[in-house]
């Protein structure tokens, strides 16, 4: 608790305003779906478009309020403009997100199913 503390997870933070505005950035479905694609890799706006089935000029105006909140950045390559997720947090906080969603939907969630290890055979005394 007291790490928690020296981190900004108080009620008194300075940062929960800042952590509101997170939230708000990432109310909307098409932002999470291109922060899941991102996940794993840096996309050009129209390979994102055609992940989250969007056009690119939509996808393009989602990705410009996701980089003025540093919750993507950009490399340029010639003309060509990629998009990465700034940090780890992003994808955390919106996997979290699904997660808890799932938990809405299911008292044993897919995530929990698959974090639980197979389980071993069995084996009889005579090993077999």
């Amino acid at each position: 608790m007291n790490a928690d503390n020296k981190c900004g997870l108080s009620p008194d933070s300075q940062y929960v305003e800042l952590a509101v505005e997170v939230f708000s950035m990432l109310a909307d479905a098409t932002r999470i779906r291109i922060i899941l694609a991102l996940r794993d890799e840096e996309l050009s706006v129209n390979h994102l478009a055609d992940i989250v089935d969007k056009s690119p000029a939509a996808v393009s105006q989602h990705l410009a309020k996701l980089r003025l909140a540093r919750i993507v950045a950009t490399r340029q390559e010639g003309t060509r403009v990629f998009y990465r997720l700034a940090n780890e947090h992003a994808r955390q906080l919106v996997a979290d997100a699904i997660f808890q969603a799932e938990h809405a939907l299911d008292q044993n969630p897919a995530h929990h199913r698959a974090a639980m290890p197979a389980a071993a055979p069995v084996r009889s005394i005579t090993g077999a």
